[in-house]
């Protein structure tokens, strides 16, 4: 089920966004600050008002806030967790679109996430990895078609954002769309199907990691000299 932008324009955020993403594809969304990453995820999430443009899933316009939710997972930047509950009580919440109270894909959603034997412990006492692993097994849950996530990776150990984002990459595998905002362009290089690449609002590269995070894009946008090296998916970007 596709996801398609058309023309997305939001005042001095985004200017004739269009992008078309394919399920079962990682989508990294790159730029630098200010670029209107976060503003785009939210657009394709249907959370964000455009003064132009459409957005689209499977041909048809996003309908009502409850289709929404069961369709696509979207996880904040920096989310929190509130509330001194279980982690299975946070992981059930991902049933709410659904109204109902199905285990099996909150079992599932633990299991994925290796966070089997967690289930009776205070989410607010676990590390900050643990909570990331328990907010992603939240909208696991919901089993959405579409999981979209703002800097997922930020604020993790290199351990923790190893495992985060082969769980994002499993997703993919079993056909589920994904698409993560990251300023780690070596992470998007590395574990991206494809890159979008945002400066001032407008898109100005789409494509294979290697061509939309060519030394000389990253050059134009970031306004740094590097090169990548080493073999794929081990690429390390150096500055020079």
């Amino acid at each position: 089920m596709i996801l398609e932008a058309q023309g997305l324009s939001i005042a001095g955020r985004l200017d004739g966004v269009t992008c078309s993403l394919r399920p079962g594809d990682v989508t990294a969304i790159c730029g630098p600050n200010g670029a209107g990453k976060s503003s785009l995820l939210l657009a394709l999430a249907g959370l964000l008002d455009r003064d132009e443009g459409s957005v689209a899933l499977g041909g048809t316009l996003h309908a009502g806030l409850a289709d929404r939710a069961r369709r696509i997972g979207y996880l904040p930047q920096a989310p929190e967790i509130a509330w001194d509950v279980t982690v299975r009580s946070i992981v059930e919440l991902g049933r709410i679109p659904w109204r109902d109270q199905a285990r099996e894909p909150v079992d599932a959603a633990i299991e994925a996430l290796d966070l089997a034997g967690y289930e009776d412990r205070r989410a607010q006492a676990l590390s900050g990895g643990e909570q990331a692993r328990v907010l992603l097994a939240r909208v696991l849950a919901g089993q959405p078609d579409w999981i979209l996530a703002d800097e997922p990776l930020a604020a993790l150990d290199l351990a923790h954002q190893n495992a985060l984002i082969r769980h994002l990459r499993a997703a993919a595998d079993r056909g589920t769309g994904v698409v993560l905002v990251l300023h780690d362009l070596a992470m998007a290089m590395n574990h991206a199907d494809r890159v979008l690449v945002l400066e001032e609002g407008r898109m100005v590269a789409d494509g294979e990691p290697l061509e939309a995070l060519s030394e000389d894009r990253i050059s134009r946008t970031w306004g740094v000299n590097a090169r990548w090296v080493h073999e794929k998916g081990a690429r390390a970007l150096i500055a020079t």
